[in-house]
């Protein structure tokens, strides 16, 4: 109920920011940048994104549960951090598989199994539309906090939400603490995704780039459906310290 409250407070921050002109929706989001595969956020915390697979519990034999169960409670009695769990919802996309089949449609010599591509392309469109199929994505989020991020109070973090903009005291602050946390982080995530691995399941940290396309995804839920997120590597990204 907490999260769900703290995401409503923000959801609301982000709509206010649309109403005023000259006020970025960025300004009112926590997180600074993305960078080294990592999200910065604005009090100088980072986090790592791990994408999990999943499996068919009830498929598996009751040895074969019970290993997994004894697996997994092993794995949160060692852990001594916090974790954040996601379970992503999303409708099916299937854009780049049907963009695959177009062009292999349009090289396609005989005419009649062009038309038959051509058909079943059309077919997939009307069945991912109408049948609303949907697919879930696993997340395990890995934080790690500066120890001033940690002792701030309530009363600092209204302030701090009055005035959400980015100093240059804080991008600096930042930058200085970032390759110190990194070592610290890179220890968490070795035990989560060993002892992940241990239960069964295929982990993998997002980089930066699908960092990117999943962030814009999560905030842009309706325009995402028909403007893909540009490829990073055409960007000319520059980092807030090299600005500064």
């Amino acid at each position: 109920m907490a999260e769900e409250k703290k995401q409503t407070q923000e959801t609301k921050s982000v709509k206010a920011a649309k109403k005023v002109p000259g006020v970025a929706t960025q300004n009112f989001l926590k997180i600074a940048e993305i960078k080294d595969d990592l999200v910065v956020l604005k009090n100088g915390g980072i986090r790592a994104v791990l994408k999990a697979s999943s499996i068919n519990f009830n498929l598996k034999s009751e040895d074969e549960q019970n290993a997994i169960i004894f697996s997994y409670q092993n794995f949160l009695n060692t852990l001594d951090f916090p974790l954040q769990i996601l379970v992503r919802s999303r409708k099916l996309d299937v854009d780049e598989y049907l963009e695959n089949l177009k062009k292999k449609g349009e090289k396609q010599t005989n005419q009649l199994l062009q038309r038959q591509t051509f058909e079943y392309i059309e077919y997939i469109k009307s069945l991912i539309e109408y049948a609303d199929i949907m697919t879930k994505e696993f997340y395990v989020v890995v934080p790690y906090d500066p120890y001033r991020a940690q002792k701030v109070n309530l009363i600092q973090k209204f302030f701090k939400n009055l005035s959400p903009k980015d100093t240059v005291a804080d991008v600096k602050r930042r930058s200085g603490e970032f390759e110190q946390l990194t070592k610290g982080l890179n220890q968490r995530l070795n035990t989560v995704i060993t002892g992940l691995e241990n239960c069964g399941l295929k982990v993998n940290q997002l980089p930066t780039k699908e960092l990117i396309e999943l962030f814009y995804n999560v905030y842009n839920p309706l325009t995402s459906r028909t403007h893909k997120a540009k490829e990073t590597d055409d960007l000319d990204l520059k980092s807030k310290e090299d600005i500064v």
